[in-house]
C-alpha cells in the first residue's frame, strides 16, 4: 500500500484514499517526504516514535470496543483555495465516519510546511478528515467514507471528480508504460 501511495505522489497519478487509504498517504509521506523513516500507524506499530497516525484519544484504555469508534456524521470545514473546497463547492460538509485511528495532529504543521496540506478539519474536536498534497493534480485522503453517500445515478463529489482526474490524466498521455 505504502508503495502504491509513493508511485501515486511521485508520477502525479490520482489518488483517492479512504480512511486507510488517507492514513497510508500520511505514512508514506511522513517516510518518504519528512525522511521519519520508522513513521506508522500505531495500529500496526505500536512503538513507532513517530505516530503519524494513531489511535483516537477517547478509544485509549477501553477493552470492550464493540460499538465505541467513532461512527456516524460530522461537520467538517474546508480550508478556503483547497481542492476539496473546489470539489465540494462549500465552505463545511457533514460526512459518516467509522474508525478508531486518526491523523495525529502532533505532526501537522511539519507536515504542512512540506507540501502536505490538511484542507478539512472537524470544527467540534480538531480532527483532520481530508487530507491533499498541494503539487499534485489529485491525491487526496478523507478520514470518512463518502461511499456511505454514494449512489449509482448521483455519485459522491469525490468519486466524481477522481474519476475527472483520471481521464484527464488518460487524455494528456501516460507518462509510463506498464
Amino acid at each position: 500500500m505504502l508503495q502504491a501511495a509513493k508511485f501515486c505522489r511521485e508520477y502525479k497519478i490520482p489518488y483517492l484514499g479512504l480512511c486507510l487509504g488517507m492514513q497510508i498517504m500520511v505514512i508514506e509521506f511522513s517516510k518518504n517526504v519528512l525522511g521519519l523513516s520508522d513513521a506508522n500507524s500505531t495500529e500496526f506499530d505500536i512503538e513507532t516514535s513517530n505516530p503519524v497516525i494513531d489511535i483516537i484519544e477517547s478509544q485509549k484504555g477501553l477493552q470492550e470496543t464493540g460499538g465505541t469508534m467513532r461512527l456516524g456524521g460530522y461537520r467538517c470545514d474546508l480550508q478556503e483555495n483547497s481542492l476539496a473546497r473546489e470539489i465540494y463547492k462549500k465552505e463545511t460538509i457533514v460526512e459518516r465516519h467509522r474508525h478508531r485511528y486518526e491523523f495525529n495532529d502532533y505532526y501537522k504543521e511539519i507536515l504542512n510546511s512540506k507540501g502536505f496540506i490538511t484542507s478539512g478539519v472537524c470544527p467540534d474536536n480538531n480532527l483532520v478528515e481530508i487530507s491533499e498534497l498541494s503539487d499534485h493534480p489529485f491525491m487526496i485522503g478523507s478520514q470518512f467514507h463518502p461511499e456511505f453517500a454514494s449512489r449509482l445515478d448521483k455519485p459522491h463529489p469525490l468519486f466524481d471528480y477522481f474519476m475527472k482526474a483520471s481521464l484527464n490524466q488518460k487524455k494528456i498521455g501516460a507518462q509510463f508504460r506498464l
